[in-house]
């Protein structure tokens, strides 16, 4: 979804294959079986966030320049993101219904949810005035804290902050998004 709605905000034609992690087809492209996969040419580029880097970077959209302190705090923003909500959200789903289920501790969803909360305060305070965590821009940040959103609901993780709430339904309402979900 990341890697569809980054194309959507760049407004650059794609071919969506859809596939199932760890299908047959992935497998010959990823060998760990994970989707994305972006082929360009000749090069598989696998791992969403280093795929919105690439078209980001490749496109000049959604980013600040390599190189600049405004690159520099929105590489920590997508770090923090990564770390702190997407990681959480993962673990849940793993021991949800990834994990063989002799394997899942479904005891530390709680944890888990616990610290989402406090995530969300964190990332609430990122906001600040500004329509996007990087002020008037959106960046890869945004794409990825969107995203992130809707899988929290979906896992019934807590929405408690309402500046986040606004934020992210205003991502989700836009035009890109709303193509992509559509995919």
């Amino acid at each position: 979804m990341r890697v569809l709605w980054m194309l959507e905000e760049l407004g650059q034609p794609y071919d969506h294959q859809p596939e199932f992690p760890q299908s047959d087809a992935v497998r010959t492209l990823n060998p760990l079986g994970k989707v994305p996969v972006l082929i360009e040419g000749d090069t598989v580029l696998t791992d969403s966030v280093a795929i919105l880097t690439y078209l980001a970077d490749k496109h000049g959209a959604l980013t600040f320049p390599a190189g600049t302190l405004a690159r520099a705090r929105q590489d920590a923003l997508t770090h923090f993101l990564l770390d702190e909500m997407d990681a959480l959200l993962w673990t849940a789903a793993r021991h949800s219904f990834v994990l063989p289920e002799d394997r899942r501790v479904p005891e530390v969803k709680g944890s888990l949810r616990w610290e989402y909360g406090r995530t969300e305060k964190r990332l609430a305070a990122f906001l600040g005035d500004g329509p996007f965590l990087m002020g008037e821009t959106m960046t890869i940040p945004d794409i990825i804290a969107g995203h992130c959103w809707g899988w929290a609901i979906a896992a019934r993780f807590p929405q408690s902050e309402p500046t986040v709430r606004a934020y992210a339904e205003r991502l989700r309402s836009r035009e890109a998004f709303q193509r992509a979900a559509g995919r």
